[in-house]
């Protein structure tokens, strides 16, 4: 069981720059640095855009030359977040997807150039519509144990 002394922590690109999604938009570099400003340092994780239980928190957020690198934890204590954990230890859950609002776009053959995005959450999923957008590492931290003094 997953508790606050052992957490499942994940890290990926919820986002990459350049690549048309199913949908055939595509995400221009810089669509999310006003939204990453301002943001209070955190943003909700979910499961499958479903906003009425997050799982995590996503601690860290920021745009590099290749996407918008995600690294959070997910909060264990209730079934739904254990059974998430499961499946993403196992590779059922290995996607990673966006929830925003467009802020600025402009036409892009089939889809549309993203241009500014308010980022409202992002979730693990098992089919992103950005079939890039992966969990790419998944690190357990082993449960602490208090050192006791032996007499």
């Amino acid at each position: 069981m997953m508790d606050l002394n052992n957490e499942l922590r994940v890290s990926g690109y919820a986002s990459l720059f350049g690549q048309a999604d199913m949908s055939g938009d595509v995400v221009q570099r810089g669509a999310f640095a006003a939204s990453l400003l301002s943001l209070s340092g955190r943003l909700p994780m979910l499961v499958g855009h479903e906003t009425t239980e997050p799982i995590g928190v996503w601690d860290r957020l920021f745009e590099d030359r290749t996407g918008l690198f995600v690294s959070g934890r997910l909060i264990g204590g209730n079934a739904r977040t254990e059974r998430t954990a499961r499946l993403i230890r196992e590779g059922a859950l290995s996607g990673l997807s966006i929830g925003y609002r467009t802020r600025r776009t402009a036409r892009n053959g089939r889809g549309r150039k993203l241009l500014e995005l308010d980022l409202w959450e992002v979730s693990v999923v098992a089919f992103p519509m950005l079939r890039s957008a992966r969990i790419t590492q998944i690190n357990d931290t082993p449960p602490t144990f208090e050192k006791r003094k032996i007499a």
